[in-house]
């Protein structure tokens, strides 16, 4: 069986990746910041959030111990950060300062290499931050990776589509061409090591623009060489894998799809034992929990949905969990039905949700007499709360009010339309302008990013055939029309 047991809606932002070390989850996002939990009762720490990546963050992973967090952005830095403080321990600017898509540490922490958007690979001693080598696959953008559980080889996966094995000194040991048509998305060794006979063997999964998630046999012979073996294709998802993750002890899969739904497999056996259906927008992330039987799931909804995995799953065929569980609330933790982007979207359910979270369950019999949804919420003023609702306190009317007022806000910064959002800074636009690559980003923004970054598109990594800029006035109306409206 599995359950939903929280929501966390924290991020401003899509939330690219999910992490656990033994004591805590850590989530990375668009809008910049790393957000860091207990994982006791997903209380959000007091350092939380980090802030120090200039431009959004794609991937984030801890080392062995959890005494470190490594996070990679946009903005061409690995940050390593203290979990004991929250204060950044060293910032590693990658060869060549392109984006960085993905990090990962070897299970001993002895390395963390990071993949960019150029197809070039950073192996860095982590015990010292020094750069070791490097290494790279031309014309494409590495976007996955993952140490096999001995640390003497890694995985990586692009958007070419290939999946390229690579030992510590940068040699390529195995290149499986179009592993993933149309690329690769998402890598992860199992936990486990299999050894028989004069031959080792790990199983790797991975994901991809196709709609499949595969599951691989990694065979090491006595004399070293490395070959690949297809094992399972799995297509319980209809749209683009983004995500996967083993369990920790290899037994169970998740993955996360285009699709909306985050599948669970009995890793062994090939078998879909569960489809849950909670997120509202892509399913970017998922990690398992080391310690515990938890899963955390992230998606383009900005929210981040913990489950937990009960003993005999393995007995359930596919079973479809429903969308509407049970979950706690508090603060940064809401509702199933509350997890709407929009309050305008809400329920009546999800108002008296929102009083409570607020302190004001006194209130919850009034406004269900009145049928005050989100709509209605949003429309409150002095007089309809004190005719209307007859609310006699001019303290408690104030309360309510402000309570609305910071809604307000709040849906305006997380109801934006992506297309008003600066690809780089992820910020509504004021002066969007068009770049040669024919995406409108914020003047300022791109501005910078063609003084710094070598004249390349943010968006392709493609050079971009002139700086020339220009404004893009109809999108700058809209935003205008937008802003006005709300």
């Amino acid at each position: 069986m599995v359950s939903l047991i929280c929501t966390l809606q924290d991020h401003r932002d899509d939330v690219n990746w999910c992490a656990f070390s033994a004591s805590l989850l850590a989530t990375c996002s668009g809008d910049k910041t790393l957000r860091i939990y207990n994982i006791r009762d997903f209380s959000e720490l007091p350092y939380s959030p980090l802030s120090g990546h200039g431009y959004g963050v794609h991937c984030c992973c801890f080392s062995a111990c959890g005494q470190f967090l490594a996070s990679c952005s946009t903005d061409a830095t690995t940050v390593v950060w203290s979990m004991a403080t929250g204060e950044i321990e060293a910032v590693l600017e990658h060869p060549g300062r392109s984006p960085v898509r993905v990090c990962a540490f070897s299970p001993d922490s002895a390395y963390l290499v990071s993949g960019a958007s150029d197809g070039s690979l950073a192996l860095w001693d982590f015990p010292s931050k020094v750069l070791c080598r490097t290494g790279a696959v031309n014309d494409t953008t590495m976007v996955a990776c993952s140490f096999s559980p001995c640390g003497q080889v890694f995985m990586t996966g692009s958007t070419y589509g290939d999946l390229r094995l690579w030992d510590l000194d940068m040699n390529q040991l195995h290149a499986e061409k179009n592993a993933h048509d149309l690329g690769v998305t998402c890598c992860t060794f199992a936990p486990n090591i299999l050894s028989g006979g004069q031959v080792v063997q790990f199983h790797l999964a991975s994901c991809g623009q196709d709609s499949h998630l595969k599951i691989w046999a990694i065979n090491k012979s006595s004399s070293g060489a490395y070959k690949m073996q297809l094992l399972h294709t799995l297509t319980g998802q209809s749209a683009p894998v983004l995500s996967c993750a083993f369990s920790s002890d290899g037994q169970l899969l998740v993955s996360g799809s285009v699709d909306k739904t985050v599948t669970i497999y009995d890793a062994n056996n090939a078998v879909l034992l569960y489809t849950l259906n909670q997120h509202e927008r892509y399913v970017t992330a998922c990690a398992f929990s080391p310690t515990s039987p938890l899963i955390a799931t992230g998606s383009m909804d900005k929210t981040v949905n913990i489950w937990r995995v009960e003993d005999g799953c393995s007995g359930h065929d596919g079973k479809s969990l429903p969308e509407e569980s049970a979950l706690t609330s508090s603060e940064g933790r809401t509702l199933a039905g509350q997890s709407k982007l929009l309050v305008s979207d809400w329920s009546e359910e999800d108002v008296s949700a929102w009083l409570v979270e607020e302190g004001l369950e006194e209130l919850v019999d009034k406004f269900r007499a009145n049928n005050i949804d989100g709509t209605e919420l949003l429309s409150l003023t002095k007089d309809t709360l004190a005719s209307e609702l007859r609310i006699e306190s001019l303290g408690l009317r104030s309360k309510v009010l402000r309570k609305v007022e910071e809604l307000k806000s709040a849906s305006v910064c997380t109801g934006i339309p992506d297309e008003f959002l600066c690809p780089i800074t992820r910020e509504l636009m004021r002066e969007p302008v068009i770049a040669a690559d024919g995406y409108s980003y914020e003047r300022e923004a791109i501005e910078s990013w063609i003084n710094t970054k070598n004249r390349s598109s943010p968006m392709t990594n493609l050079p971009l055939l002139t700086i020339l800029l220009t404004p893009n006035h109809t999108l700058k109306m809209a935003i205008g029309r937008w802003k006005t409206s709300h």
